[in-house]
Protein backbone atom coordinates (compact mmCIF):
# COMPACT_ATOMS: atom_id res chain seq x y z
CA UNK A 1 0.00 0.00 0.00
CA UNK A 2 1.38 3.75 -0.70
CA UNK A 3 2.59 5.76 2.19
CA UNK A 4 -0.78 8.60 2.32
CA UNK A 5 1.66 10.85 4.49
CA UNK A 6 4.63 13.01 2.99
CA UNK A 7 7.42 14.34 5.17
CA UNK A 8 8.75 17.74 4.89
CA UNK A 9 11.24 17.78 7.30
CA UNK A 10 12.70 16.06 10.24
CA UNK A 11 15.11 17.34 13.19
CA UNK A 12 16.39 15.40 16.47
CA UNK A 13 14.94 16.68 19.73
CA UNK A 14 16.61 14.13 21.96
CA UNK A 15 18.61 10.73 22.47
CA UNK A 16 20.19 8.87 24.90
CA UNK A 17 21.55 4.98 25.11
CA UNK A 18 17.86 3.54 25.00
CA UNK A 19 15.88 6.44 22.56
CA UNK A 20 15.91 8.83 20.08
CA UNK A 21 13.22 11.29 19.98
CA UNK A 22 12.81 13.35 16.50
CA UNK A 23 10.03 15.91 15.56
CA UNK A 24 8.36 15.65 11.82
CA UNK A 25 7.04 18.23 9.61
CA UNK A 26 4.63 16.17 7.94
CA UNK A 27 1.71 16.38 5.51
CA UNK A 28 -1.27 13.93 7.11
CA UNK A 29 -3.23 11.70 4.49
CA UNK A 30 -5.83 14.42 4.19
CA UNK A 31 -3.51 17.18 3.20
CA UNK A 32 -3.21 19.01 5.93
CA UNK A 33 0.54 20.23 7.76
CA UNK A 34 1.27 18.65 11.16
CA UNK A 35 3.55 17.50 13.45
CA UNK A 36 4.66 14.22 14.49
CA UNK A 37 6.50 12.73 16.82
CA UNK A 38 8.86 9.56 16.66
CA UNK A 39 10.44 7.68 19.33
CA UNK A 40 13.09 5.18 17.61
CA UNK A 41 14.25 2.59 20.16
CA UNK A 42 17.85 1.64 19.66
CA UNK A 43 17.70 -1.89 21.00
CA UNK A 44 15.32 -4.29 19.89
CA UNK A 45 12.59 -5.71 22.21
CA UNK A 46 12.87 -9.24 23.45
CA UNK A 47 10.81 -11.40 25.76
CA UNK A 48 11.64 -15.02 26.54
CA UNK A 49 8.92 -17.38 27.96
CA UNK A 50 10.48 -20.21 29.67
CA UNK A 51 8.88 -23.45 30.22
CA UNK A 52 9.63 -26.34 31.85
CA UNK A 53 8.94 -30.25 31.52
CA UNK A 54 5.51 -29.32 33.87
CA UNK A 55 4.68 -26.42 32.57
CA UNK A 56 5.68 -23.74 34.88
CA UNK A 57 6.81 -20.63 33.56
CA UNK A 58 8.89 -17.61 35.63
CA UNK A 59 7.96 -14.21 35.33
CA UNK A 60 9.85 -11.16 36.51
CA UNK A 61 8.95 -8.22 38.94
CA UNK A 62 10.30 -5.12 39.14
CA UNK A 63 9.02 -1.28 39.84
CA UNK A 64 8.92 0.70 36.33
CA UNK A 65 9.71 4.06 36.68
CA UNK A 66 7.95 5.09 33.42
CA UNK A 67 4.71 3.42 35.57
CA UNK A 68 5.34 4.25 39.04
CA UNK A 69 4.11 1.04 39.56
CA UNK A 70 5.43 -2.75 40.48
CA UNK A 71 4.81 -4.85 37.14
CA UNK A 72 4.86 -8.54 36.93
CA UNK A 73 6.34 -9.57 33.59
CA UNK A 74 8.02 -12.40 31.22
CA UNK A 75 11.62 -12.03 31.50
CA UNK A 76 12.84 -9.32 29.05
CA UNK A 77 15.34 -6.75 27.99
CA UNK A 78 16.94 -4.95 24.98
CA UNK A 79 19.06 -6.20 22.60
CA UNK A 80 21.22 -3.97 20.33
CA UNK A 81 20.18 -3.96 16.63
CA UNK A 82 23.67 -5.07 15.22
CA UNK A 83 23.42 -8.31 17.54
CA UNK A 84 21.63 -11.38 16.75
CA UNK A 85 18.23 -11.65 18.52
CA UNK A 86 18.81 -15.36 19.64
CA UNK A 87 21.68 -14.60 21.65
CA UNK A 88 20.62 -11.55 23.18
CA UNK A 89 17.25 -13.25 24.29
CA UNK A 90 19.58 -16.32 25.63
CA UNK A 91 21.35 -13.39 27.75
CA UNK A 92 18.51 -11.88 29.25
CA UNK A 93 16.98 -15.06 30.48
CA UNK A 94 20.17 -16.15 32.01
CA UNK A 95 20.46 -12.40 33.25
CA UNK A 96 17.08 -12.48 34.70
CA UNK A 97 16.29 -16.12 35.85
CA UNK A 98 19.44 -17.43 35.27
CA UNK A 99 17.60 -19.93 33.45
CA UNK A 100 19.57 -21.58 30.10
CA UNK A 101 17.25 -23.37 27.31
CA UNK A 102 18.38 -25.99 25.26
CA UNK A 103 15.46 -24.89 22.52
CA UNK A 104 14.69 -21.79 21.69
CA UNK A 105 11.50 -20.97 19.23
CA UNK A 106 10.85 -17.34 17.77
CA UNK A 107 6.91 -17.49 18.34
CA UNK A 108 5.95 -13.23 17.46
CA UNK A 109 7.32 -10.23 16.06
CA UNK A 110 5.16 -7.38 17.72
CA UNK A 111 4.88 -3.48 17.40
CA UNK A 112 4.76 -2.32 20.82
CA UNK A 113 3.20 1.27 20.31
CA UNK A 114 3.43 1.70 16.56
CA UNK A 115 1.11 5.31 16.45
CA UNK A 116 4.89 6.60 18.60
CA UNK A 117 7.41 4.35 18.04
CA UNK A 118 9.28 1.97 15.66
CA UNK A 119 10.01 -0.26 18.29
CA UNK A 120 10.35 -3.90 17.22
CA UNK A 121 10.25 -6.96 19.29
CA UNK A 122 10.54 -10.61 19.51
CA UNK A 123 9.17 -12.83 21.72
CA UNK A 124 10.58 -16.91 22.04
CA UNK A 125 9.70 -19.86 23.78
CA UNK A 126 12.76 -21.15 25.28
CA UNK A 127 12.50 -25.12 27.00
CA UNK A 128 14.47 -27.78 28.10
CA UNK A 129 15.69 -25.48 30.90
CA UNK A 130 18.56 -25.33 33.34
CA UNK A 131 18.89 -23.54 36.50
CA UNK A 132 22.11 -21.31 37.29
CA UNK A 133 22.60 -17.99 38.49
CA UNK A 134 21.23 -14.73 38.08
CA UNK A 135 23.32 -11.66 36.63
CA UNK A 136 21.28 -8.66 36.99
CA UNK A 137 21.95 -5.61 35.62
CA UNK A 138 22.74 -2.26 37.59
CA UNK A 139 19.19 -0.94 37.02
CA UNK A 140 17.56 -3.92 38.01
CA UNK A 141 16.26 -4.82 41.19
CA UNK A 142 13.93 -7.99 39.71
CA UNK A 143 12.19 -10.37 41.97
CA UNK A 144 11.79 -13.89 39.67
CA UNK A 145 8.88 -15.91 40.53
CA UNK A 146 8.47 -19.73 39.21
CA UNK A 147 4.68 -20.51 38.62
CA UNK A 148 2.37 -22.46 36.55
CA UNK A 149 1.62 -20.92 33.21
CA UNK A 150 -1.95 -21.47 33.75
CA UNK A 151 -1.70 -19.25 36.38
CA UNK A 152 0.75 -16.72 34.49
CA UNK A 153 -2.07 -16.72 31.60
CA UNK A 154 -4.77 -16.25 34.67
CA UNK A 155 -2.35 -13.32 35.79
CA UNK A 156 -3.29 -11.86 32.41
CA UNK A 157 -6.73 -12.40 32.34
CA UNK A 158 -7.25 -10.79 36.11
CA UNK A 159 -5.45 -7.30 34.43
CA UNK A 160 -2.62 -7.83 36.61
CA UNK A 161 0.04 -8.12 34.04
CA UNK A 162 -0.46 -4.92 31.70
CA UNK A 163 2.91 -5.02 30.17
CA UNK A 164 2.05 -5.44 26.13
CA UNK A 165 4.97 -7.95 25.06
CA UNK A 166 4.10 -9.78 28.47
CA UNK A 167 0.27 -9.95 27.71
CA UNK A 168 1.39 -10.71 23.71
CA UNK A 169 3.55 -13.75 24.36
CA UNK A 170 1.80 -15.58 27.41
CA UNK A 171 -1.96 -15.62 25.37
CA UNK A 172 0.24 -17.04 22.57
CA UNK A 173 2.04 -19.42 24.27
CA UNK A 174 -1.09 -20.57 25.91
CA UNK A 175 -2.68 -21.48 22.22
CA UNK A 176 0.60 -22.67 21.51
CA UNK A 177 0.79 -25.39 24.06
CA UNK A 178 -3.38 -25.47 24.11
CA UNK A 179 -3.90 -24.55 28.34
Amino acid sequence: MKNPWTTLSKRPIYKNAWIDVSEHQVINPSGKPGIYGKVSFLNKAIGIIPVDQDLHTWLVGQYRYTLDEYSWEIPMGGGLLEEDILENAKRELKEETGLMAARWTEIMRIHTSNSVTDEEGFVFLAEDLTLGATDFDETEQLEVWKLPLREAIQLVMDGKITDAISIAGLLKVGKLLDI
